[in-house]
């Protein structure tokens, strides 16, 4: 009988076994406490104890997430911006972190709980949050 266990696995253009999430066309998937094993019949089985699936921001979100951080920050063009960059590592501090959330609040017409955004610390955080409050916002 083989077996496979993982804490996360990522998917790409291979199959990499890793501590963060995964990506696979445009959408976030992580697994955790995951244990694949073939039993006698040959098929595999799949057990999980946490699996969550959720749907990464659109592209549009992450690049005005960019520009509100871009613009608050005072960020020159020449500065690289990616959705994993952290807002610490750009400088900024707490004050700041609450600025681009009022700002983000601002442009895209939402309000972000206290908890939420201190959890913020990173482009695709914010812009994952922004997507999953307008999702619920859009359902009421």
């Amino acid at each position: 009988m083989a077996s496979i266990s993982a804490t996360s696995v990522r998917f790409g253009s291979s199959l990499k076994l890793s501590s963060g999430t995964s990506q696979l066309t445009g959408r976030s998937t992580s697994v955790k406490f995951v244990s694949v094993g073939w039993a006698k019949n040959g098929f595999p089985s799949l057990r999980s104890s946490s699996l969550r699936v959720s749907c990464a921001a659109k592209p549009e979100t992450v690049q005005k997430v960019c520009e509100i951080v871009r613009k608050q920050l005072v960020l020159s063009p020449e500065t690289e911006l990616t959705p994993d960059s952290k807002f610490s590592a750009l400088g900024a501090d707490s004050l700041d972190t609450v600025e681009i959330v009022m700002g983000l609040e601002e442009e895209f017409d939402i309000s972000v709980e206290e908890d939420n955004s201190q959890n913020i610390t990173t482009v695709q955080e914010a812009a994952d949050l922004i997507e999953s409050i307008i999702q619920k916002k859009g359902e009421a």
